[in-house]
């Protein structure tokens, strides 16, 4: 599933083409693809026909479009969803699930293309007492450690106060956005820390560190264009990302670790896989019981 740098490629390119853009019509091809739009597809081509786009925005690994009037267009990626802008008369790709088209015919067209039916797109209104404008479907979403307002003595403390291991952590979107399976495995190899490693363990200094690694490879992988590791994901002109060639840990099993040379490990975990160096990442000591008196 996309994680924050490759919904933050989409979101650039979404940005610079579709900010101002008024929408001429929209055509649902496949039902669930709006599945999470409650009214329908017919409510939802009609609530968005003669709207203009606002310039694109993210909270961690969710993206929307805000609309005039008070609603936005929030896009779910899911495992395979792709925002794909295409010339007018563009053929159309095998698994296009919905077309956005606008009211300036050099625009093109916003096309929704999804394989595997688990993203989609809906219409939802910004919520209310909140300190931005976000959708209200959205939030609960955590800041992401790229956002210029991210608390992080706020997330010491959740961290803190969390009572799970650092994986698990880092992966709820209640504390901290944007950080999925792969960058996770990457901050902590960076890090030196253990998956399973209780948070109450880490002191203030850690968990900046940590902090510090995750945005660095947040920003390293940017610069690539995000990880493919298929044709599934795509940025917005339908090309891939190359960070996948300079991952560190994630996906390299019995390959040398590149600090020390030891063997990296994969181990499931909560349906996934954790890549891990057993020497450089060795797992936290089990914690001795007191003895019964």
């Amino acid at each position: 599933m996309p994680e924050l740098p490759e919904v933050e490629v989409v979101r650039r390119g979404l940005e610079r083409w579709a900010g101002g853009r008024t929408v001429a019509g929209a055509q649902v091809l496949h039902p669930r693809a709006v599945r999470r739009h409650v009214a329908g597809a017919a409510d939802f081509e009609a609530r968005l026909r003669g709207r203009r786009f606002g310039p694109a925005r993210r909270r961690g690994k969710y993206l929307w479009l805000p609309l005039d009037g008070g609603d936005s267009l929030v896009a779910h990626l899911g495992m395979s969803g792709q925002l794909r802008i295409q010339p007018a008369g563009t053929a159309d790709e095998k698994h296009l699930r919905v077309r956005i088209t606008f009211e300036d015919p050099a625009a093109g067209e916003l096309r929704f293309v999804d394989q595997r039916t688990f993203g989609g797109l809906s219409l939802h209104p910004d919520a209310a007492d909140t300190d931005c404008a976000i959708p209200d479907v959205l939030a609960h979403i955590a800041r992401d450690p790229l956002d210029p307002a991210f608390d992080e003595a706020a997330f010491h403390a959740a961290l803190r106060r969390s009572r799970t291991t650092l994986k698990r952590a880092l992966l709820d979107q209640s504390l901290i956005s944007g950080v999925g399976n792969i960058y996770a495995d990457e901050a902590l190899w960076r890090a030196k820390l253990h998956y399973e490693r209780p948070t109450a363990t880490l002191n203030r200094p850690r968990t900046l560190e940590l902090l510090g690694h995750i945005r660095d490879v947040m920003h390293a992988a940017l610069a690539e264009g995000g990880t493919s590791f298929d044709s599934l994901y795509v940025n917005v002109n339908g090309e891939s990302g190359y960070f996948g060639r300079s991952l560190d840990a994630y996906g390299r099993e019995d390959e040398p670790c590149r600090r020390c040379g030891t063997p990296m490990r994969r181990r499931p975990w909560m349906n996934r896989s954790s890549y891990y160096c057993p020497r450089c990442q060795p797992p936290p000591r089990p914690r001795r019981q007191k003895p019964k008196k």
